[in-house]
């Protein structure tokens, strides 16, 4: 394939791409065309889709519905040709209105920080539990269309790419191996494990990774074939293709990499200080982060004790919550009752807020709840609108396996993945075609800018009084908690810091790895089982997990400083549309856009 669309002029010269499908082995060039930041952006765009077919499907870019992306080092090179092709062009262009300097900074500073990780090699380690190529290449069936023959059609043919997909794949790992580039083996387990429950050979939910990987019960369906099962399709033998694919990572990973992985859990300062940087979009003093978490930890355990005692006078935070756990007429019982709760409050939530706190589009009052297929991390998580919205956003719950579902901490999540959170920020700045670039409005952004958003709005809506039930208030509580203590024990485990002399929990002892988990349990209250899932997410996507109370506290002090600049003159929705409006960016190019608002 060649594309055309490109820069030219005195850029004009082609780039090799490594061989890949259409792209392999062909060059393209960028002719003088793209002189302008949006027609830049839409080239990049296309060109990226056209090279990362997953990422494709999630944005709903339409024309590789058949196709897998290529983790090779060849497909990664090539990614990385089309990324330096866009940037070369963006460092040409003069650019004279706020609007396309705002959208030409956004690109560039993630190109900056992607060259960073390209120099690293990181492409060559990219394997966690929770978001690599391992569960990418699985999880873009959970995107796909699935109403017509042809869609139905389109995933069984993808699936039968499945083996090559995870082959190419295997390939950046082994590479790194060769180089001494490897993970930790704590994520390797996790990945094994998934392998085999998506294969049918492993058990029916995750669990905590640091186990040795079951072989599972004989019989059981893997994710393929209860996909085609679900949908009354013969997926003949592209679903054994795919589950064999699967199941063949698992041993090699068990047999070739396992051995040869790290046995240290933490990455050190400078792969964690890259990447902070990279998912939040600043640079962080790490120790006084550090010590700004354990200030958190200590101000919410505070707050926990007092909202114990409007539930119950005298309970402790722990006996209080265990009373919202055990109170039956709190719960709900059952997968399917479960969702349509949360389908129901995420609808009267949408309907509140429209037009009160928030004007939101027509296209952006879609939203779909879902449970999560089984094998992934055990959190809540979000997925965007296509491109066209014929695909509503999606707010997906990993059960875990459990049937009951006390409802206390429930609503506040809710309010993170949907509305005003998650869904909201997102399916705005997929609406906002006439103001933000294709790439702002798909690809740009930081998990500090997203996730800081989300955590931002469950605080809203307890400012709001959508929280003043004293059980909704504790869940609220809650879910503060384990983001500060995730502030506490990432930088902590990572950069191996002391924990302070006044602190009951091991104070002036040095963090290790097996201390997150009970210091999770005892400070956040969440379930065991969950919070083992998380400590092995931390340690496998270092610096992500800071980027919560990180990006809040951004956004809470861009809300106070335009409120003391404006004095009588703010207005919150207001300042709420100005600030999306921007668009989704690192949170020091926020920090910078909303002072020169105030300006």
């Amino acid at each position: 394939m060649r594309i055309t669309s490109g820069l030219g002029g005195p850029l004009s010269h082609f780039v090799t791409a490594p061989p890949r499908g259409e792209l392999l082995g062909k060059s393209f060039v960028v002719s003088a065309e793209l002189n302008t930041v949006s027609a830049i952006s839409d080239w990049y765009v296309d060109a990226l889709a056209a090279a990362s077919p997953n990422m494709a499907t999630s944005l709903g870019i339409p024309g590789r519905e058949t196709e897998l992306t290529d983790y090779s080092p060849y497909g990664h090179a090539e990614r990385s040709a089309i990324r330096r092709q866009a940037e070369a062009a963006l460092r040409l262009l003069n650019v004279e209105s706020e609007r396309d300097r705002v959208a030409r900074d956004v690109m560039l500073e993630r190109f900056d920080y992607e060259a960073e990780l390209e120099a690293q090699q990181e492409h060559l380690r990219s394997l966690n539990i929770l978001a690599s190529p391992l569960q990418n290449t699985r999880q873009v069936f959970d995107l796909m269309p699935r109403e017509t023959e042809e869609d139905q059609a389109n995933i069984v043919e993808r699936m039968g790419a499945v083996p090559e997909a995870l082959e190419r794949y295997r390939s950046s790992l082994a590479a790194g191996m060769d180089e001494g580039i490897v993970v930790a083996q704590r994520q390797v387990l996790g990945g094994i494990e998934q392998c085999r429950v998506w294969a049918g050979a492993g058990p029916p939910f995750s669990r905590s990774a640091t186990a040795s990987p079951a072989r599972g019960e004989a019989g059981a369906k893997g994710f393929f074939s209860n996909l085609v099962d679900s949908l009354g399709i013969d997926g003949g033998s592209n679903v054994t293709a795919a589950e064999q694919g699967y199941a063949a990572l698992a041993e090699w990973l068990q047999t070739e990499y396992l051995p040869r992985a790290n046995p240290h859990d933490p990455v050190g300062r400078e792969r964690y200080q890259a990447a902070s940087r990279g998912f939040n979009g600043i640079e962080l003093d790490l120790e006084e982060t550090y010590q700004w978490g354990w200030e958190e930890v200590w101000r919410i355990q505070s707050e926990m004790a007092e909202t114990a005692e409007r539930i119950s006078p005298g309970a402790s935070a722990a006996e209080a919550i265990a009373i919202l756990e055990s109170d039956d007429s709190r719960a709900i019982t059952g997968e399917d009752a479960f969702r349509e709760w949360m389908q129901h409050t995420q609808d009267d939530t949408m309907q509140s807020l429209l037009g009160t706190h928030f004007d939101i589009a027509e296209p952006v009052q879609q939203i779909e709840a879902m449970i999560a297929p089984p094998g992934g991390a055990l959190a809540m998580y979000y997925t965007g609108p296509s491109e066209d919205f014929s695909r509503p956003g999606r707010t997906w719950y990993p059960t875990g396996g459990e049937t009951r579902f006390p409802l206390w901490r429930e609503l506040s999540v809710c309010y993170h993945e949907g509305v005003p959170g998650h869904h909201l920020q997102i399916g705005t700045t997929r609406y906002l075609g006439d103001q933000l670039t294709r790439y702002q409005r798909l690809l740009a952004g930081t998990s500090g800018y997203v996730e800081g958003w989300a955590l931002y709005a469950e605080r809203l809506m307890a400012e709001l009084g959508y929280l003043e039930d004293p059980a909704f208030y504790m869940g609220l509580l809650s879910s503060q908690a384990l983001r500060a203590v995730r502030v506490v024990i990432d930088i902590g485990m990572h950069l191996e810091l002391p924990i302070p002399e006044r602190e009951e929990y091991h104070g002036g002892e040095t963090w290790t790895s097996e201390m997150a988990l009970p210091f999770l349990i005892e400070r956040s209250f969440f379930p065991e089982k969950m919070l083992a899932s998380e400590v092995d997410r931390y340690l496998g996507w270092p610096g992500q997990a800071i980027s919560y109370k990180v990006g809040e506290r951004e956004w809470l002090a861009a809300r106070e400083s335009a409120r003391e600049s404006l004095g009588g003159a703010f207005d919150l929705k207001g300042f709420h549309k100005a600030a999306l409006d921007l668009g989704p960016m690192g949170l020091q190019q926020l920090r910078d856009e909303m002072s020169r608002l105030r300006g």
